[in-house]
């Protein structure tokens, strides 16, 4: 390999040059060219850019990716330029999980069924998990970091050249400063109590010699000023250009928030869904439990809800007059509120009756429940003006 010795003792002057001066400005004995006030504005609003684009982009990491382990790999994936493996989300591992059990338990019994039933909708969940980290890496992850491994590169660079340049135009100023002195003493009035004339002469030969060397100074001074002078634009024009950097990030970030939102309102529904089919056929579950079971404490759970009813007397069946409790099938249009125990409820969810036994429901409005013997704990007698019909208790909330 050759090497140009010339150049490489110049650019060890050069760096020399820049270290002394560098040195000596730290020391408070080299003046230092400031920058003006707008530019040393843009400067600051730029490092603000980097330092908060930095902490938002690794948080929301976190957020998408809580593991730190599939954090480091999915940067490694991305170092090596190699497509980052699939990677199975909570839910839908949980939901995986549930199937499994429901499949062993039977999934015909009431608890294989929920586990079922819980499973699809923990699927669902996964999979929204699943698409709503792709949106927000797409649109939210990837410009930011774009930002850092791009532009803000290439602002550092201009910045380090723009340095350089600055510690250069210094030097230059110094030597010429110092040039000029030397110049001035060397033609000063030589000492005429000298005897001898050669005094003046080498004081005359000295001053060309320093006047040589501050034109030589000036002219250094004259390129090295042009090039800061050029490299500051640039840098300037870099650093105007945060400006759009925010542009972009605002509508990056307005997208991060519908993707979001779209994801919060899908688990939002999945779950109401999977309430809504929970209630409707949790009655179902307990008439089919094994007779070995545990009676559920319907009484107890009634009294925690609701003020005790009076008890309604069996009455004998009579041919040709229905006897809606004792055969178990429960019409609401057929029953009539008790004398005491009824309470009023505030609607927390929108429900959609199933059948023409159940009362329709609108969020935020208010009827009147109550309770009857051999009811399911689990729903009430819900009445809105001359509407009656059964509602879930789940989508209540019972008021004193």
């Amino acid at each position: 390999m050759e090497f140009n010795v010339k150049k490489l003792a110049s650019d060890a002057g050069v760096f020399f040059s820049r270290a002394m001066q560098f040195t000596e400005e730290k020391l408070g004995q080299a003046e230092k060219t400031e920058l003006d006030a707008h530019f040393e504005n843009l400067l600051a609003r730029a490092d603000c850019t980097k330092n908060w684009t930095e902490k938002i982009l690794r948080q929301t990491e976190v957020l998408l990716q809580p593991n730190p382990s599939a954090r480091v790999e999915e940067f490694l994936y991305e170092k090596l330029d190699r497509k980052v493996p699939s990677r199975v989300t909570n839910g839908e591992l949980l939901a995986q999980y549930m199937t499994e059990a429901a499949n062993d338990f039977g999934p015909g019994t009431p608890y294989g069924k929920t586990l079922i039933k819980v499973g699809e909708t923990q699927r669902r969940l996964g999979a929204a998990e699943r698409e709503f980290i792709h949106s927000a890496s797409i649109n939210f992850l990837t410009p930011l970091r774009n930002f850092l491994e791009g532009d803000w590169r290439t602002i550092s660079k201009e910045r380090r050249i723009l340095q350089n340049r600055r510690l250069d135009l210094d030097a230059c100023k110094a030597r010429l400063k110092k040039a000029k002195a030397a110049e001035a003493k060397a033609a000063a009035v030589p000492d005429f109590q000298e005897t001898r004339p050669r005094n003046y002469v080498l004081s005359a030969s000295a001053s060309a010699l320093w006047s040589d060397e501050v034109e030589k100074a000036e002219h250094e001074l004259r390129l090295t000023q042009t090039e800061f002078d050029r490299q500051a634009e640039v840098t300037r024009l870099l650093l105007e250009g945060i400006s759009s950097t925010h542009v972009n990030h605002l509508r990056c970030l307005h997208e991060f928030v519908e993707s979001q939102t779209n994801y919060y309102a899908q688990c939002y529904q999945f779950m109401l869904d999977l309430q809504k089919q929970l209630g409707r056929f949790s009655g179902t579950f307990v008439g089919n439990a094994d007779s070995t079971s545990p009676a559920p404490s319907s009484p107890a759970v009634a009294a925690a809800t609701l003020p005790a009813v009076p008890t309604i007397p069996v009455v004998p069946t009579i041919v040709g007059v229905p006897n809606t409790v004792a055969e178990g099938v429960l019409n609401p249009n057929e029953v009539k509120p008790p004398a005491s125990g009824t309470r009023k409820a505030r609607v927390l969810y929108d429900y959609e009756a199933a059948d023409s036994t159940e009362l329709a429901l609108l969020a935020d409005e208010m009827i009147t429940v109550y309770s009857l013997p051999g009811m399911d704990p689990d729903w009430l007698i819900g009445e809105r003006g001359n509407q009656k019909g059964k509602v879930p208790v789940t989508y209540l909330e019972l008021l004193s």
